[in-house]
């Protein structure tokens, strides 16, 4: 049986730093002790989007206070933790150089093993912790420049379905927002706006809808908010309504059509998993678009239709936060996994399923996606 475990995971992966102490229990249940996340929304919102080297200093000049107020708040030490969980990756550079750093001296000092983290392997076993999922599942990852259909068959075991082969849902929702002149983040923005505009003023594409492959791209689409924009302007607030509101159908239409094919996927491929009576298996919705009400409401309803069973974990933990790096190093030590070297290197491309074919690039860094 696996014993009760207490692990403290940090995240510097972006523009949020983060600090956490978790614990799992022999049968598996979770118990968050503390959650702490300082946002540099602030400090980025007058470039319109994330400047790296503002965001890691923002790091060094916050991370050590947020550990201790995090363990001030589980009324723990360091004594009292088995572990070290730190984002290894993928990410910007030196925001993963100060997390994991400041993790292998933590875990130096205190004499812990130390858990360098996938992001997004965070992100995939998010839903286990909140909701205590079987595996597998199907999880639709919005994270960063990430937009995945991807297989969680168990930890550490990912298949990648589906990848945008260009923009990331997120950077076309942000860079929707910046040629409309609406503020940084630009989903939040871009959904405010679209309550009061016109859905079927625009007739923008709806990009690989049809196809058999489960890939998504946005660029197309993107390409045409802004032509549209430009044979109206100059724009009144009407017609931004109008365009954002067009623009989020064009997406959920887009999402409806992709994820309903890989829905039909996982029903030919585990059969098994829809019994008459029992848990009905999952889609896991990860990142920013849990947040979004019209594209949740799309696959909600789409979920509904299939008989799958719709999770989204609540949205302080769909975003970045240290809970997730805690669990997903728990869920590691839980199946036996070993700690990593104290000489493991941050890695700011780190695919999810490193078997998959990548599409959008592979250079130095490694694959992107």
């Amino acid at each position: 049986m696996v014993p009760f475990l207490r692990i403290l995971g940090i995240e510097t992966s972006c523009d949020e730093t983060a600090a956490a102490v978790v614990e799992r229990d022999a049968e598996g249940h979770s118990n968050v002790l503390s959650d702490v996340v300082l946002s540099q929304l602030d400090e980025h919102s007058a470039y319109g989007g994330v400047v790296p080297e503002i965001a890691a200093r923002a790091h060094v000049e916050a991370l050590d206070e947020l550990i201790e107020e995090a363990l001030k708040r589980a009324n723990v030490s360091l004594n009292d933790v088995d572990a070290i969980a730190a984002t290894s990756g993928p990410g910007l550079i030196g925001g993963l150089l100060v997390g994991l750093m400041t993790g292998k001296a933590i875990a130096r000092a205190a004499g812990k093993p130390l858990y360098a983290i996938n992001h997004l392997e965070g992100h995939a076993l998010t839903a286990r912790l909140t909701d205590g999922l079987s595996f597998p599942y199907l999880m639709l990852l919005v994270s960063g420049g990430h937009t995945q259909l991807i297989l969680v068959r168990g930890v550490g075991q990912y298949e990648r379905w589906g990848t945008t082969i260009d923009d990331a849902l997120g950077e076309a929702f942000d860079k929707t927002a910046k040629l409309l002149g609406l503020p940084y983040p630009g989903g939040p923005a871009v959904e405010r706006m679209a309550r009061d505009g016109n859905p079927d003023r625009f007739d923008f594409p709806r990009p690989l809808v049809g196809e058999a492959r489960l890939d998504f791209s946005f660029s197309g689409l993107k390409t045409a908010v802004r032509q549209a924009a430009q044979d109206i302007a100059p724009l009144s607030d009407q017609d931004v309504a109008d365009i954002c509101a067009s623009f989020q159908k064009a997406v959920s239409r887009t999402l409806k059509d992709r994820i309903g094919r890989g829905l039909q996927r996982f029903k030919t491929e585990f059969p098994a998993t829809f019994p008459a009576t029992g848990e009905k298996p999952a889609l896991v919705v990860a990142g920013g678009v849990a947040a979004n009400l019209e594209l949740r409401g799309t696959l909600q309803a789409l979920c509904d239709k299939n008989r799958f069973r719709f999770v989204a974990p609540p949205l302080r933990l769909c975003t970045d936060n240290a809970v997730m790096i805690a669990w997903a190093g728990l869920e590691r030590m839980a199946t036996g996994a070993a700690p990593d070297a104290l000489d493991v290197q941050p890695r700011s491309r780190w695919p999810l399923d490193s078997n998959a074919e990548t599409l959008i690039g592979f250079g130095k860094r490694g694959a992107k996606a």
